[in-house]
């Protein structure tokens, strides 16, 4: 059994160093090849080159996904949270804004706003079915990336113009940002104008409320028929028990506005561009040297194949039986 393993594996090694020249040849030929090409394309203008250099700028944002709002937590604390759901200020966030950032920016909005500003049908010589074809080729090109340990979310655009994908790394993340805003996706901002809102109105009832007070003890001041008083003295009394509840009201509404606004302050907004991109000077792909390599080694291996296949031809040709089987005899 070991002599025919060694019989096989010298008849092996018979036949590579039989088409050695031939192994040679078409390895040389293909590493020649592809390196005369990687130079060529290099060469080449951009626009014009069969592999041209390609760019990836990138933007770094930081998502804050626990940027809810808890201001009933802050008012039980203060003692004030008898009123705490009157502007309606616990919003919890529960949804991940980085998983709605990720949505967002492939999201069509987005890839349709991209593409009417840099008119990316005539660039990309899109003619068939324009916006869905368009907007799968922005698609290969936009993406972005959400690193969990630090929270960073990034988005990134390979072009072969390192200018111009930076000008649509840019302005795919303002539109981001402005779809956040859009979107409400800072509660602390909603509640605050929740709470401005009816800060306002507690506002207008109280000098609603005063003005009818006054009102009310004006015309006492004229001859009033006397069984009018009593009428007269519970209405004013009854209107300036609902203007001390209000006042209570406003006093507490107030408190609230002021502990989110100490809150929003001691916290990061839920969108913060850290970097804008920039135009790169170094390339990003394609790797001319990975793919020498790759063709060279593609080629020798082919050409292993190719001289066993050769061999095997051969030999089935000087086999009389292997032939008649061939030849349906």
């Amino acid at each position: 059994m070991i002599e025919d393993d060694e019989i096989s594996l010298i008849d092996l090694f018979a036949v590579l160093l039989r088409y050695k020249f031939l192994i040679i040849a078409i390895t040389g030929i293909a590493m020649i090849g592809v390196l005369v090409f990687s130079v060529v394309s290099i060469m080449q203008p951009p626009e014009k080159s069969i592999l041209p250099n390609e760019y990836t700028p990138s933007a770094a944002i930081l998502i804050n996904n626990n940027s809810g709002t808890d201001v009933s937590s802050l008012l039980s604390s203060s003692g004030l949270g008898s009123l705490a759901s009157l502007a309606g200020v616990s919003v919890p966030t529960t949804q991940s804004n980085s998983a709605l950032a990720g949505y967002i920016i492939s999201s069509n909005y987005v890839l349709d706003k991209v593409i009417e500003k840099f008119n990316l049908v005539e660039r990309y010589q899109i003619k068939d079915n324009p916006v869905g074809n368009t907007r799968k080729a922005l698609k290969e090109n936009l993406k972005s990336n959400n690193d969990d340990e630090t929270g960073i979310f990034t988005v990134s655009f390979t072009d072969i113009d390192p200018v111009f994908a930076k000008e649509v790394v840019n302005y795919a993340v303002e539109i981001l940002e402005e779809r956040f805003t859009s979107l409400n996706v800072d509660q602390d901002k909603i509640t605050q104008k929740n709470l401005e809102e009816n800060i306002k109105n507690s506002y207008a009832t109280i000098i609603e409320l005063q003005d009818k007070i006054t009102e009310l003890e004006n015309s006492v001041s004229y001859p009033t028929p006397t069984y009018n008083m009593p009428s007269i003295v519970r209405d004013t009394t009854m209107i300036k028990m609902e203007l001390s509840a209000q006042q209570e009201i406003y006093k507490q509404l107030k408190a609230q506005e002021e502990l989110l606004k100490v809150k929003m302050a001691s916290e990061q907004p839920a969108f913060q561009v850290l970097e804008y991109a920039e135009v790169p000077d170094l390339k990003s792909g394609p790797s001319r040297g990975m793919l020498c390599i790759i063709v060279t080694f593609a080629a020798f291996f082919f050409s292993i194949f190719l001289a066993f296949l050769l061999n095997a031809l051969k030999n089935i040709k000087n086999d009389p039986e292997a032939m008649k089987k061939l030849r349906g005899k």
